[in-house]
């Protein structure tokens, strides 16, 4: 299953996120800091979602309140 996600409050434009049976697959996201989100998506494939899920969720970047890594893990929560 893919699903698009438009993350909010971040630098980033687009999250494209495809899991299969509960592991995330592959990750793409566009805009933001391309280097630490390459990184990102490359950790978190063959990675539970809910374990993805509760390592990033609530990361907040400068006091906005969220953060890339936290946007993607709202994303993820569309496959729970």
């Amino acid at each position: 299953m893919q699903i698009t996600y438009t993350p909010r409050g971040v630098c980033s434009k687009q999250m494209i996120v495809d899991a299969e049976d509960g592991v995330i697959k592959s990750v793409k996201v566009v805009g933001g800091c391309n280097g630490n989100l390459q990184g990102i998506s490359r950790l978190v494939v063959g990675m539970p979602v809910e374990e993805a899920i509760s390592r990033m969720e609530g990361i907040d970047c400068n006091g906005k309140g969220t953060s890339c890594p936290d946007q993607l893990a709202q994303a993820l929560k569309q496959f729970t």
